[in-house]
């Protein structure tokens, strides 16, 4: 039988044919039809002694060998020391919405809005566990919206311009003597990748038209493949040319470490672009005209390394949109530098 709780799809099941006759079946069905109708939740929680919620948060962490250590340990770190103290010790199926309102609130009032936004999502993580392992009724951390709880600070977002003012931009930049700046500035404009993925490249990563970001420098314990216009890899030719370090992108005068991470951000400011753009507001706008040309939305939220949280999707999105990926960044890459790149060979 399939069913919703808390607004998420379950499955009940009864037991085998002829076990458990058709009579019996639908009279299980219809105890879990009341029991929703109620209220309740049909599921049987399993009280199983000694599993407080600090148990429970190492044992669902334990487990996420998906992601990088760094991140385990920052949830955990987090856990332990702001809901670690008044619900650690608690069974974790008797911490409700207000136990855990509470604790998040003092956060909340401390200003850490972003933060308290995580802590939540972490826990709620490891009440989704509780719920399947039967330590557990219900997910109290589902139930606290975190647009209507918490507040939200003023922050200055990645400056980044209209798509009526690009052009002005690409005419001011192409003024500039190629520059190792100038060059990574076109190569984030071409590629939407971030400045760190930019600055840690290494020629070891690229194969053709295709480049495989690693995981070290990725914000997910993945890699991310990023294919390249004949706009990026004429971009990639020049530095080419020029040095024989490992990084792509090396410092003014150090083959041996990377480009400085402020060099494409001064570069925008000196020529007048301070507050109205930033290399990171190169993701913002492709996303923007990537849209307004109709491309898949998963395959744009695939080139900017959102990948869904969902693994199968994720590996899903990775093989189905590559093509889609390459027509989008050569499309955008024509629209952006037209005629910048030379034809390619048949």
């Amino acid at each position: 039988m399939s069913y919703r709780l808390e607004k998420k799809p379950q499955t009940a099941t009864f037991g085998a044919y002829p076990l458990v006759s058709l009579a019996d079946a639908r009279e299980k069905r219809d105890e879990i039809r009341r029991k929703l109708k109620n209220g309740e939740s049909p599921k049987k929680v399993k009280k199983v002694a000694g599993v407080t919620f600090q148990k429970a948060w190492e044992a669902y962490w334990e487990g996420r060998q998906d992601v990088s250590t760094g991140y385990r340990t920052n949830a955990l770190r987090a856990l332990e020391m702001h809901l670690g103290p008044k619900l650690g010790e608690l069974p974790v199926g008797s911490i409700t919405r207000e136990l855990l309102l509470t604790e998040l609130m003092k956060m909340n009032a401390a200003g850490a809005f972003v933060y308290v936004r995580k802590v939540r999502m972490w826990a709620g993580q490891v009440f989704d566990w509780a719920v399947e392992h039967g330590h557990s009724s219900v997910n109290p951390a589902a139930a606290i919206r975190p647009e209507k709880a918490f507040g939200r600070e003023e922050v200055e977002s990645h400056a980044a311009l209209e798509l009526n003012q690009v052009p002005e931009l690409i005419t001011r930049l192409s003024l500039e003597r190629e520059l190792i700046s100038v060059l990574a500035c076109k190569f984030l404009a071409l590629t939407w990748v971030r400045t760190k993925e930019m600055r840690f490249a290494k020629w070891d990563q690229f194969d053709g038209d295709l480049w495989r970001v690693p995981h070290g420098t990725m914000k997910k314990r993945r890699d991310h493949l990023v294919p390249l216009s004949t706009q990026a890899l004429e971009v990639l030719a020049k530095m080419r040319a020029r040095q024989n370090g490992d990084y792509v992108f090396p410092a003014d005068h150090r083959n041996d470490r990377p480009l400085s991470e402020n060099s494409v951000l001064y570069l925008l400011h000196r020529m007048g672009y301070e507050g109205k753009m930033t290399g990171h507001g190169w993701r913002t706008v492709g996303s923007t005209w990537a849209n307004e040309q109709g491309f898949n939305g998963d395959a744009i939220e695939r080139q900017l390394a959102h990948a869904p949280d969902d693994e199968v999707r994720a590996v899903y999105n990775r093989a189905i949109y590559l093509p889609e990926r390459r027509k989008m960044l050569q499309d955008w890459a024509d629209w952006l530098l037209p005629g910048s790149a030379p034809p390619s060979e048949a």
